[in-house]
């Protein structure tokens, strides 16, 4: 990674699972940078007005799925709110370049919502990830301190595109932050009214103190409870414990 002047969300947002999935062979690879354009309350990305956009990126990203010999990435980016296309191309780049570098690499991207750009969404699915996820984060409710530049409505529609498109769907969400169980439920039941496939669920962890507190610690109880009311609604897979992350044991949800 350090080779190749790349980064990794499993570094930049402080993943607790990181070695568990790197000797497993999944990595998760965080293109466009590493300064969003967003200032998300419980991201520990740094905010800011990127300098520039780096075209050599997706090569060497291919070139180090190569050499670590990865058998499933995860590719996913900072907010990039000033480029035309929200960096859309570069995740279609990519994806193809990976598979060019490792024939056989299943591929999953976690996007930005683009800023409800149809378009720019056509250009990744077009390069046919094997699953298309955008993560909800959180219920409508807590939008404002939690994502205050980003739209719940604008975040389903994408999910709603994107399967569509004939894409695996997934979505995943942060407990935590203030929500209750009755309000988890209600944003599991709008992803399957969009028929999202494919959820996850984990406990919220500040990542400094100048991001958003913790307002409790979930119980695993209520993570196996909300499990098995995801399953009962009909998502194919629910990853949900208080260490899952968005891209936790995400190899095993091809094919789920």
């Amino acid at each position: 990674m350090t080779h190749q002047r790349l980064h990794t969300v499993c570094e930049e947002a402080r993943c607790p699972n990181m070695g568990e999935c790197w000797n497993a062979g999944t990595a998760t690879f965080m293109i466009l940078g590493e300064v969003c354009t967003r200032s998300c309350g419980f991201c520990a990305v740094k905010t800011g007005r990127p300098e520039f956009l780096d075209r050599g990126e997706p090569a060497r990203v291919a070139e180090a799925i190569r050499s670590m010999n990865i058998r499933h990435a995860v590719i996913t980016s900072v907010n990039r709110d000033e480029l035309e296309d929200g960096g859309a191309g570069i995740f279609a780049e990519t994806i193809g370049r990976a598979r060019e570098a490792r024939p056989g690499i299943t591929i999953e991207v976690l996007i930005p919502d683009f800023r409800g750009d149809a378009a720019a969404l056509k250009i990744v699915t077009d390069a046919r990830p094997d699953i298309l996820n955008h993560n909800t984060e959180t219920i409508p409710r807590l939008y404002p301190s939690v994502r205050p530049q980003a739209k719940y409505t604008r975040s389903l529609a994408l999910l709603e595109r994107a399967k569509e498109s004939g894409m695996v769907t997934k979505s995943g969400l942060m407990l935590g932050l203030g929500e209750t169980a009755e309000e988890v439920l209600e944003v599991l039941s709008d992803l399957r009214a969009v028929s999202c496939d494919i959820v996850t669920m984990g406990q919220y962890l500040q990542p400094t103190k100048l991001h958003l507190p913790v307002d409790r610690y979930v119980r695993p109880e209520e993570f196996a409870m909300l499990r098995e009311r995801g399953i009962a609604m009909g998502f194919r897979h629910v990853e949900s414990g208080p260490l899952v992350r968005s891209s936790y044991h995400a190899a095993m949800h091809i094919g789920a």
